[in-house]
């Protein structure tokens, strides 16, 4: 059911715009929980990759003095990786288009991680 209700989230969060290819819930620890990833891309990879940038992020943001982290943003050539905390002990990552409107992207994928923290 928790499943259900995350791939629900995940299904609203990539059709408010299209600019979101893909996204996935994992836990802080890089266990995938829900995904709507492209065919072919490696959950496991995904979680892996995902945990370990918010864990840099957060104690970048820690030892640069800078509060409480947010957000990590990753911009590449083909477009953008977002990854937030959805609660305490999971984390949401999108993946965007490169011409992608980010002011909007942010405001969903924070909707979104606040629904995931209170299923998970």
């Amino acid at each position: 059911m928790r499943e259900e209700l995350l791939n629900s989230i995940l299904s609203e969060l990539n059709g408010s715009t299209a600019d979101i290819e893909a996204s996935a819930v994992l836990s802080t620890d890089g266990l995938m929980m829900a995904s709507m990833l492209p065919a072919g891309m490696d959950e496991d990879r995904v979680g892996a990759m995902s945990a370990a940038m918010l864990s840099l992020g957060d104690r970048t943001s820690r030892e640069l003095a800078r509060g409480e982290l947010e957000q990590v943003l990753v911009k590449g050539a083909k477009g953008y990786v977002l990854m937030t905390y959805a609660g305490r002990d999971s984390v949401l990552t999108a993946l965007c288009k490169p011409n992608s409107r980010l002011g909007l992207i942010f405001l969903d994928v924070k909707r979104a991680a606040d629904a995931i923290s209170k299923v998970i």
